[in-house]
């Protein structure tokens, strides 16, 4: 169980008690400042009950102890922990009991200052030594310091055995509190970039005929704001981290992923991220000028490693065209326009004379998805040119239209079950054949003008075959797409490339099935998401097994994944605004519905979106007739 507030975090088992084991803690920017707090009530630990998460950031504990001998097997002691990801835990007792109680509390701690990654690898040392510190006990060592404080303060400290103590006298019927405070020292109180009142992104909410899409929302827009960082350097831009426990730093490709599935809750993110990645920009002479830097990432069984980078610089000018259709204002979009340049002549200078982007190693392979990522960002990119009066749109759809026309014969293998699109292409022209989720991308065009998704890499039978396959029972596990076929070598349901379920690109699966057409595999995997959303307790991991669903079973948590991750909770939004569509042209004045004409889910209601800087509220029927009920003044609804 993680409550996450970042810079904080706290990592509990539903036990409650922070044994120091594993990846227990509370911690603050990567280091654990406490692992241990065990209370004892009268000398025993209470049984555990109830364990759940109140909020994002919050955790609810809840055990019960029998203090008097006659109650018989009632419990007549509620022992009640609310956690919190900065590092304060209020403990609760209240009685049940006929009579007075006085009971000695005692709460042990204790931490070893580890970061991270030692913790990870299993590289810890021992805890160290406390010693009394105001109301509370203190550590430190060589690489930091880190105190408790408690109010009320304890009766009794003991440094030796890191024990704080109280005599808590409870009337019938009464309650007593105790609240502790973990932080490094010198550290003033965590402030949640999430919490502050200039969050960029909206209190949507969502009502329907399906209970659950209201807590998927509500889940899904909580992680995001508990995920939020600042820029340290600009503090007024907000970006994403990529997820917690792991990964709680800024990941380019998947920060701008997010950003864009997140553009529904206004556009406050996706300028924030666009500003802060701009400053990373390489620049100077160069085959690697107007890249976004990031790191290689594993890409299954098949196919060596990925730079994602690559994936980040076609993001970059994508996300602004799309940022400005949903509202970005012209002076933001202005000021980013020459790093989305600079990124769109990076991949004209890359290609160069050839067709297909490759990988920056010598001898790379092309790949299906960074195609995709690449005609998208050449088609909105050349559609942002223009919008503002920039040179060099031509040449990018001129190179669209080649790339289109090369993709649909180099990259589509005909087989006996109709032909599918291929992985990737090596240099001598052999292509990897094997079905993964990375065709998924093929189907994420991108939004133009006037409610118009640009067209994509494969023509109309392709496109019709590739819906099929995904919507087969080789790649739909009935949780969500596996990540490699059920059927392909290599294939292991926990793969985190090679099987598992990854609901990123399950997400992009709904909205690209459903936009062009093919609502029945569309409205399979959107519940398969949903029905493992419940499981999960809305909180979607970036990841989980791909093992079959059957009747009766539960989606199985990959160990490794992130959870809450970015780009998971921001496909829940993407897959709950799919259902109504929302193409918004906020430069023209327009907005184009295109809800999902099947209503997989009901009716659905949606309000708090932001479309044009300003509230956007719509409802889809069960008839999958869609009505605007808020709207900015003078926004048009299209055909």
């Amino acid at each position: 169980m993680i409550c996450v507030a970042l810079p904080g975090l706290a990592i509990s088992t539903a036990a409650g008690q922070m044994t120091g084991r594993g990846l227990e803690g509370f911690y603050r920017a990567g280091r654990r400042v406490l692992s241990r707090c065990e209370i004892r009530v009268a000398g025993r630990g209470p049984l555990a009950v109830q364990a759940r998460m109140a909020a994002a950031d919050r955790a609810r504990f809840v055990g019960t102890l029998r203090m008097s001998p006659q109650a018989g097997p009632d419990p007549d002691v509620v022992v009640e922990r609310n956690r919190y990801a900065d590092g304060t835990e209020r403990i609760t007792l209240h009685s049940a009991a006929p009579r007075p109680l006085r009971l000695p509390v005692e709460v042990s701690l204790g931490t070893d200052l580890a970061d991270l990654g030692s913790i990870a690898s299993g590289s810890t040392g021992p805890e160290l030594p406390a010693s009394v510190h105001a109301s509370g006990l203190r550590w430190s060592c060589a690489t930091g310091t880190a105190s408790v404080t408690a109010e009320p303060p304890p009766s009794d400290a003991v440094a030796s055995a890191g024990l704080l103590r109280w005599e808590l006298d409870l009337p019938p019927g009464g309650s007593r509190s105790v609240e502790l405070r973990v932080r490094p020292d010198g550290a003033g109180p965590l402030r949640a970039v999430g919490r502050a009142a200039t969050s960029p992104l909206a209190a949507a909410r969502a009502e329907g005929d399906d209970l659950r899409v209201s807590a998927l929302l509500r889940t899904s827009i909580e992680d995001l704001q508990a995920l939020l960082l600042r820029d340290s350097a600009n503090p007024t831009d907000t970006h994403l981290a990529a997820g917690a426990p792991w990964r709680c730093g800024l990941a380019p490709a998947d920060a701008l992923v997010a950003a864009r599935m997140a553009l529904p809750l206004g556009t406050g993110l996706a300028a924030g991220t666009l500003r802060t990645l701009a400053r990373t920009q390489l620049t100077g002479p160069g085959p690697q000028c107007g890249m976004i830097p990031g790191p290689r990432r594993d890409a299954g069984p098949h196919l060596p490693p990925q730079c994602t980078g690559t994936e980040a610089t076609l993001l970059f000018p994508a996300l602004l065209a799309e940022a400005r259709r949903w509202g970005l204002s012209e002076q933001e979009t202005e000021e980013l326009l020459p790093a989305a340049e600079r990124c769109l002549t990076w991949l004209r200078t890359t290609v160069g004379e050839h067709t297909y982007l490759r990988d920056p190693h010598p001898g790379g392979p092309a790949r299906c998805e960074i195609q995709a990522h690449a005609h998208r960002a050449a088609l909105l990119g050349a559609d942002l040119l223009d919008a503002c009066g920039r040179a060099g749109a031509t040449a990018l759809r001129q190179w669209a239209q080649t790339l289109r026309t090369a993709f649909r014969t180099d990259f589509w293998i005909d087989d006996r079950g109709g032909g599918r699109p291929a992985a990737a292409r090596v240099l001598d022209g052999r292509t990897a054949p094997h079905l993964g989720v990375a065709a998924v991308h093929l189907l994420d065009t991108g939004l133009l003008g006037g409610g118009a998704l640009a067209p994509g890499l494969l023509d109309e039978v392709q496109t019709q075959k590739l819906a099929r396959l995904l919507g087969s029972p080789l790649m739909d596990s009935g949780w969500g797409l596996r990540g490699l076929g059920a059927k392909e070598a290599g294939y292991n349901p926990f793969g985190h490339r090679a099987g598992a379920v990854r609901v990123q690109e399950t997400a992009l699966a709904v909205a690209g099935l459903a936009a062009v057409g093919y609502e029945k595999e569309a409205s399979s995997l959107l519940r398969g998401v949903l029905g493992a959303a419940e499981t999960f307790a809305y909180r979607l991991p970036e990841m989980y097994a791909g093992e079959q669903r059957t009747e009766g079973s539960a989606p199985l948590p990959h160990p490794a994944a992130c959870r809450p991750a970015a780009t998971s909770a921001a496909a829940g939004v993407l897959l709950l605004t799919t259902l109504a569509g929302i193409r918004p042209d906020a430069p023209a004045g327009t907005v184009t519905l295109c809800p999902v004409r099947s209503a997989p889910l009901g009716e659905i209601g949606l309000t708090g979106l932001r479309v044009a800087g300003a509230p956007f509220s719509v409802r889809v029927s069960r008839l999958g007739l869609a009505m605007v009920e808020e709207a900015a003044d003078g926004l048009q609804l299209g055909v």
